[in-house]
């Protein structure tokens, strides 16, 4: 795959890089990747695997940008109020990089359709901000088979997580069910720190760079735990559930019917 002289420029800085060069950069632009959620994690999601070259761009979102989006979801801006947050981003996108691909997918992902538009990618970031969507995108992502880096962020915490299709520990290793009704706050109620979230979502599109490129050591296996107030970061063991009900060796969840 040749680069044209406008692209050895624009990537340049990635493609000195002993870990990337030109083999990871051409990796990048054959890459598909799925970014579900346009908020807070998704917009430097989508940003910086556009700045990277990441050929194609999968954006999953059903909602509008109002203005207290603006405070965290800097792929918007306050001309886009109103506007569907999939058709703002690939805006950001195309402004940024012309040559990055937007596939805009204006709709709420369900059971119906999670793993028919998941396997049309080759990874998956999960940006989605409630446990159900959460839930949906790591069992479609396990059935499909591709690579999920999810991340989540309340107030001033964060986490971050990578779940590969070749092995475990899956999602439902970490969380083995939703939690039940009105124990978790949304973050209308919660809150969230911008900056906390643009934190977060760099690191999910630095671990989807690595994924793809083969630089450094993945995730996989392991939970960041990100602690804005003291900046600490902490990593830990993800070890497998034997009785995990998704990847353990008797399964009881065997597709997606049990998601509304």
């Amino acid at each position: 795959m040749s680069f044209s002289e406008q692209d050895l420029e624009r990537y340049a800085r990635h493609i000195v890089l002993r870990e990337v060069g030109g083999v990871g950069q051409a990796k990048l632009r054959a890459a598909r990747v799925l970014v579900i959620g346009a908020g807070g994690l998704g917009s430097p999601v989508v940003l910086y695997l556009a700045a990277a070259g990441v050929g194609t761009l999968g954006i999953v979102d059903y909602d509008a940008v109002s203005l207290s989006n603006l405070q965290r979801q800097i792929a918007h801006r306050t001309a886009d109020i109103g506007r569907l947050k999939t058709q703002s981003a690939a805006d950001a996108v195309h402004a940024l990089n012309p040559h990055v691909a937007v596939e805009a997918h204006t709709l709420r992902l369900k059971a119906d359709n999670a793993l028919d538009l998941i396997l049309r990618y080759d990874i998956v970031a999960d940006g989605s901000d409630n446990f159900a969507t959460r839930f949906l995108i790591a069992d479609a992502c396990f059935f499909a088979k591709k690579t999920l880096v999810s991340a989540a962020v309340s107030e001033f915490s964060g986490q971050l997580a990578t779940y590969k299709p070749e092995g475990r520990p899956c999602y439902r290793c970490l969380f083995a069910e939703p939690p039940p009704p009105g124990t978790a706050r949304p973050c209308t109620e919660a809150g969230v720190l911008g900056a906390a979230a643009g934190v977060m979502g760099t690191l999910q599109a630095l671990e989807i760079i690595k994924e793809i490129t083969g630089a450094g050591e993945s995730m996989a296996g392991r939970l960041l735990i990100y602690e804005a107030l003291q900046t600490r970061f902490r990593t830990i063991k993800l070890p497998p559930d034997p009785a995990c009900r998704l990847c353990g060796p008797n399964p009881s969840i065997v597709d997606l019917s049990g998601h509304a």
